[in-house]
C-alpha cells in the first residue's frame, strides 16, 4: 500500500478528496439502487448494483492513474485531432441516440459488442475545454485579432454546442458558461466576450423559434427540457405537469424528512418512489439518510476540492496548465452544485449527476479523465524529472537489448559466411562437376 501511495504523482490533497467522495458513494448508491433492483428483478437486493458501481469506481481510478502519468502538454495536440471525431459522435448521437431508463432526451449511444451506454456530450466537453485552453495560451503569444479568433476558437465552440443543445440544454449551457469563464481568465478582450455573449443569445433565440416553427424536427428532445424550464417558472403547483413535477416533490419530501441527523444509512423511504434515486436525485437520498450534517459534509468536500483546484491552477508553470485546471476542474464542482440545487428546486431538472457519487459508468469515467489530466498538471518538477530519468533508463535498457540482438545477428551472419566459404573451397565448381560426388565415400 505504501508503495502504491508513493507511486501517485501530483497533488496528494486532490487524490485524498477524490478518494473520500468515491468511498462515500458506496452507501447511498447501495441504498438507492434497491428501487431499481425491485423494478427490474422483482427483489430489493441491490448487491449487483453495488458491485457494478465498485467496478466503475475501480476502472475510474485506473483511468486517473494512467492519464496522470502522461505529460499534460501532450493534450494540446490531442485536442485538435479529437475535436472533429467528437463532432461525428455528437451528430451520430443526435440522430441515433438511445433512450436510457425511460429518459425522453436521447443523449446516449450504445457501444457495439459491449452494451455500455455512453453520453458523448461529457467527452465533448473535456475535449473542447482543452482546445479552448490551447487556443487562449497560444493567442497570448501570437496576439490574434477578433476575426482570427472567431474562426479558430468560436466557430468550433458553436459547432460543438449546436450538436449538444437539442438533446441536452443544461450541458450546453454549462459548457458555454465555462468557455466564457476560460476566455475571461485567459484575458480575452472583454468587448469581444460581450459580442460572443450577444451572438450566443441570438443563436439560442433563433434555435427556439425554429424549434417552435418545426416541432417535429427534434422529436422528444427540445420538448423535454422546454417543459422542465416552463414547469420551474410556474408559480401554481396545480398547473404544473405532474410527471415532470413528481420527481421534485419526492426529492423535497426526502430532504424534509432527513432533518439534521437523517433517518440512518439504508433507511430512506423516498428511494422507492424517485425514478432516478441513484443518479440524478441521489443528493436527496443522502440528505434523507444522513441529514443536514451529511449534506454539509458532501458540500464541504466539493468546495475544498474547488479550493484545491484554485491552488493547483495558481501553481501551474504555464498558462495552458492554468487554464486546463480551471477548464476541467471547475465544471466538476459546478455540476455538483447544479445537482444539489435541482434537488431543492433552486434550478429546473437538468439530468446532471453528482460527480463521483452518482451511479453510472460513463459519467464516472469522464470525470476521472478530467481529474487525471488535472493531476498531470499538478506534478512537481522533481516528479517530472524522476519520470524523465526513468524513461531515459528504460530507453537505454531497450537500446542495450537492441545492440545485443544486432551483435548476435552479426556474429551469426559472420559464421554463416565463413561456413559458406569453407564449403565453396571444398567443392569448387572449377573442377570436374562430378568430383564433389566422386570424393564422397
Amino acid at each position: 500500500m505504501k508503495e502504491l501511495i508513493n507511486s501517485l504523482k501530483g497533488d496528494k490533497v486532490i487524490w485524498a478528496f477524490v478518494s473520500l467522495l468515491a468511498v462515500f458513494s458506496f452507501m447511498p448508491v447501495f441504498s438507492a439502487s434497491s428501487n431499481l433492483a425491485y423494478m427490474r428483478h422483482g427483489s430489493g437486493n441491490a448487491v449487483t448494483y453495488l458491485l457494478k458501481h465498485a467496478i466503475h469506481i475501480f476502472i475510474g481510478f485506473i483511468i486517473i492513474y494512467q492519464i496522470h502519468k502522461v505529460p499534460y502538454h501532450y493534450f494540446r495536440g490531442i485536442s485538435r485531432i479529437a475535436l472533429p471525431i467528437v463532432w461525428v459522435l455528437l451528430l451520430y448521437t443526435l440522430v441515433k441516440g438511445t433512450v436510457v431508463d425511460g429518459a425522453n432526451a436521447s443523449r446516449w449511444i450504445s457501444i457495439p459488442f459491449i452494451g455500455i451506454s455512453f453520453q458523448t456530450s461529457t467527452l465533448a466537453a473535456i475535449v473542447l475545454y482543452i482546445y479552448v485552453a490551447r487556443y487562449l495560451s497560444k493567442a497570448r503569444e501570437i496576439n490574434h485579432n477578433f476575426q482570427q479568433s472567431m474562426l479558430e476558437l468560436w466557430v468550433p465552440v458553436f459547432i460543438t454546442l449546436s450538436f449538444i443543445l437539442p438533446a441536452n440544454f443544461s450541458t450546453a449551457a454549462l459548457i458555454f458558461a465555462m468557455v466564457i469563464m476560460l476566455a475571461f481568465i485567459g484575458r480575452y478582450p472583454l468587448k469581444y466576450i460581450g459580442l460572443i455573449l450577444g451572438m450566443g443569445i441570438l443563436a439560442f433565440t433563433f434555435f427556439i423559434l425554429v424549434a417552435k416553427a418545426f416541432p417535429d424536427a427534434f422529436p422528444n428532445r427540445v420538448k423535454t427540457w422546454e417543459n422542465r424550464v416552463t414547469n420551474f417558472f410556474k408559480k401554481n403547483d396545480s398547473v404544473k405537469d405532474p410527471d415532470e413535477y413528481y420527481q421534485i416533490e419526492r426529492a423535497k419530501t426526502a430532504i424534509a424528512t432527513g432533518g439534521i441527523y437523517g433517518l440512518g444509512p439504508g433507511k430512506s423511504v423516498q428511494k422507492n418512489f424517485l425514478p432516478q434515486s441513484s443518479s440524478d436525485f441521489i443528493f436527496a437520498i443522502i440528505v434523507e439518510e444522513f441529514g443536514l450534517l451529511g449534506a454539509l459534509t458532501i458540500l464541504s468536500l466539493y468546495l475544498l476540492l474547488l479550493f484545491r483546484f484554485v491552488v493547483a491552477s495558481h501553481k501551474a508553470n504555464s498558462l495552458f496548465g492554468k487554464l486546463v485546471v480551471v477548464g476541467l476542474g471547475f465544471p466538476i464542482i459546478f455540476q455538483a452544485l447544479i445537482n444539489m440545487a435541482v434537488a431543492v428546486e433552486l434550478l429546473p431538472v437538468t439530468g446532471q449527476t453528482l460527480p463521483l457519487i452518482s451511479s453510472g459508468g460513463s459519467s464516472i469515467w469522464m470525470t476521472c479523465i478530467a481529474l487525471g489530466i488535472i493531476l498531470s498538471v499538478t506534478k512537481k518538477e522533481e516528479e517530472i524529472a524522476q519520470e524523465l530519468e526513468e524513461k531515459q533508463l528504460r530507453n537505454e535498457a531497450l537500446q542495450r537489448m537492441i545492440d545485443r540482438e544486432l551483435k548476435e545477428d552479426e556474429e551469426m551472419e559472420t559464421n554463416l559466411i565463413s561456413n559458406i566459404e569453407i564449403n565453396h573451397n571444398e567443392y569448387s565448381i572449377t573442377d570436374n562437376p562430378m568430383s564433389a560426388v566422386l570424393k564422397k565415400k
